[in-house]
This record gives C-alpha cells, sequence and structure tokens, in this order.
C-alpha cells in the first residue's frame, strides 16, 4: 500500500500560477516582480491608448483613454506649477503607467480590492520609474501636485464626457482652480491617434532632458 504523498509532493503537481504577460514587444513582464529590463515605452503607450478611462462610459464614437488621461493631466500639471522640472513632468505623464498591465480600475473598485492591488500597482510604478531613470519613489509634495492635476483632469472628464452634473463632480473631485478649460481638448480619440500622440510627449520630454 503506498504511503500518502506529503504536503510539498502535493503542492508540486498542481501548475505554477502565470504572473506575467507578454508584450506585443516580446517582453515578458512579471507583475509580480516586474523588472524595469521588461518594460518598454511602446507597450506602455500600446496598452494605455486601448484602456478605457470611467469604464468606458463616456459620449463620443471612440473611449477616452487613458493614454489621453495622461496627456491632460501632465498638461494641467505643467500649467500648475510652470516650473516643474522635466524629470517631473515625466513622472506626472506616468502616473497611470501601470495601468497598461493592470487597466484602469474605478476609484470604487479599488476601495474593495484593498490592498493587493495596491501593492501590485507601487511595485509597477516604481519599475517604469526605475525603467526611464526616474526617483522610484515619488516625493510627498509632488505627488500632491499631480494628485491635484489630475483630481482637476477628473473633474472636466467627468463633467464633459461621463455624464456627471458640476455639483456631482465637485463632490467627487473638487472644484477646480487654477485652470480655465478653455484649451484643454477633451475629444476622444482613435486608439492609434492616442497611441502616436502619448509617444510623442514622452518623446520630446525625453529629449529635453537629454538635452540637459
Amino acid at each position: 500500500m503506498q504511503g500518502r504523498a506529503k504536503p510539498n509532493q502535493e503542492r508540486s503537481t498542481k501548475p505554477e500560477m502565470r504572473a506575467w504577460q507578454r508584450m506585443l514587444s516580446g517582453r515578458r513582464l512579471d507583475l509580480l516582480d516586474p523588472s524595469p529590463l521588461d518594460i518598454e515605452i511602446e507597450d506602455i503607450a500600446q496598452g494605455l491608448s486601448r484602456v478605457a478611462r470611467w469604464n468606458g462610459q463616456t459620449t463620443g464614437d471612440h473611449a477616452y483613454s487613458v493614454a489621453q488621461h495622461s496627456l491632460l493631466v501632465e498638461e494641467i500639471f505643467g500649467r500648475l506649477f510652470p516650473q516643474v522640472t522635466i524629470d517631473q513632468r515625466l513622472v506626472a505623464l506616468l502616473h497611470d503607467a501601470p495601468e497598461y498591465v493592470i487597466g484602469d480600475m474605478i476609484s470604487p473598485f479599488k476601495a474593495v480590492v484593498g490592498g493587493d492591488y495596491k501593492a501590485v500597482e507601487l511595485r509597477l510604478q516604481q519599475a517604469i520609474h526605475l525603467r526611464f531613470s526616474l526617483a522610484p519613489a515619488v516625493k510627498q509634495e509632488l505627488r500632491l501636485q499631480i494628485k491635484r492635476a489630475d483630481a482637476i483632469a477628473a473633474y472636466y472628464e467627468a463633467t464633459v464626457l461621463a455624464g456627471f452634473s458640476q455639483s456631482e463632480a465637485t463632490e467627487f473631485f473638487g472644484r477646480p482652480r487654477g485652470i480655465d478649460p478653455q484649451g484643454l481638448d477633451l475629444t476622444p480619440l482613435p486608439t492609434q491617434s492616442a497611441h502616436v500622440e502619448f509617444l510623442s510627449r514622452f518623446s520630446a520630454l525625453d529629449e529635453q532632458r537629454a538635452k540637459g
């Protein structure tokens, strides 16, 4: 009579859970232990241009993508704080970059999921920053500045695209101060256009940084 398998033997027969994603660049990104070497800006642009803000509940012929939102936040951030460095503008542009892998989870659902989601998001953000020679940890002052720009962007997206009343948007995001919506382009772009614009803005900032 054969003896009962030991616990470690039983576990060894189970297939390992896949925790990586293959990117179009050919990279395999480990979601639990992401390496900066497996991160490419083309993959980020590809993913963000295809992830819809507001779970796709927006007006227009196209989804309003996280790539467009990222461009909007970086623009507002630059208007609010014109003396910021190029590195800081890159941090603003990449503030939602982990969503190229994990998607844009709306805030109410993030609250339900809790800490595990935030931990994965933070590890991805740190790896992305290291890949592009940015400080892995965002200082409190900069984080709050980007959060302010993000809230202003969310207010205008909510009222222009997502069907929120001004009073409802104010309740959730605060009333925008210091930024006139004039000149902010909130027209949802086709996927490829959003992809190209995101890559173009990243390249422009990166070239400015290289020139010193």
